[in-house]
């Protein structure tokens, strides 16, 4: 006896809440459904029904089964749907949302890579900061970099991206040069206004996490003005690898107590729901995977 069957039939059975129903549904004839519930019984070894003239119901055993059945049917139907979306063709418009120095440093150049891997896709990317409502503005999809809590969203890490405590080496030569994160508390700050912690920078040091409270001399909501800011020897910044990087590399901006560590935090790829992921969706987050699978050590 086919196993699949059993078990679609026994949900089928438990959906419908009869075995004239369920015959129904699966287009089936009473006598059927009911062989199939009564094999999986025997092969289980358990009864998963109590069966009365006039109602049926699930015995303990049933309930545990019918929970697992379900989740098995769910995973099957989603790998379905991710087979098809991929072997159909990527098309129509693809509304992409992200934050906007990410978006004009690391993903500008590779729009026109993707298009030309897939020219049916119309393409309209949005940059923003703020926290965009997917389904009630009609994104297909967003970059996200944060710390992701639970959510309705699903997503899928693309890389990562450690966050700098640095300076400029003229800043440091006027001001001194901190040796613990308590000292932040005394020096010119350029603090970004979006960090869920605010102004209480979070560090993970030998003697475990350090927590200090800093006194910005400027707030902005933009990464780029902290960025300019620390450039032009105003004050301490604590920003993300992707946007400083540059500036550490040439010795522009310097890192400071590399001993005390500040957060990692994910470049996700978000979405609405697992089910029937559209073909444009799924080509654009293989392409972005596949893309910083080999840049996320730069970060």
């Amino acid at each position: 006896m086919d196993r699949f069957l059993e078990m679609q039939t026994f949900i089928a059975v438990v959906d419908a809440g009869s075995f004239v129903k369920a015959a129904d549904a699966l287009d089936m004839s009473k006598a059927a459904v009911s062989r199939y519930v009564v094999d999986l019984e025997s092969r289980l070894g358990v009864r998963l029904l109590h069966r009365t003239t006039r109602r049926l119901s699930l015995t303990d055993e049933g309930r545990v089964f019918y929970g697992r059945s379900k989740d098995l049917m769910a995973e099957l139907q989603e790998a379905e749907d991710e087979v098809t979306a991929r072997s159909d063709a990527a098309s129509g418009l693809l509304r992409v949302n992200a934050p906007f120095t990410f978006g004009i440093l690391h993903l500008a150049p590779l729009w026109g890579v993707f298009k030309a891997q897939h020219p049916k896709v119309t393409l309209e990317v949005i940059l923003a900061d703020r926290l965009v409502d997917l389904v009630e503005e009609g994104f297909d999809m967003a970059i996200r970099i944060a710390t992701l809590e639970s959510s309705t969203l699903v997503s899928k890490r693309l890389a990562t991206t450690r966050m700098v405590l640095c300076a400029s080496p003229r800043y440091l030569q006027q001001h001194g040069t901190p040796t613990h994160p308590a000292e932040l508390a005394q020096h010119a700050v350029i603090s970004y206004s979006h960090w869920s912690t605010k102004d209480e920078w979070h560090f993970d040091g030998p003697d475990g996490p350090v927590r200090v409270k800093t006194n910005p001399c400027i707030h902005t909501n933009s990464g780029d003005t902290c960025r300019a800011a620390a450039l032009a020897d105003q004050g301490v910044i604590l920003q993300p690898g992707f946007l400083v990087g540059k500036d550490l590399s040439d010795g522009s901006l310097l890192e400071l107590m590399p001993q005390y560590r500040s957060i990692e935090i994910g470049i996700y790829a978000v979405y609405p729901t697992r089910k029937h992921v559209s073909a444009k969706v799924r080509a654009l987050i293989d392409f972005l995977a596949l893309h910083f699978v080999k840049s996320e050590t730069n970060w």
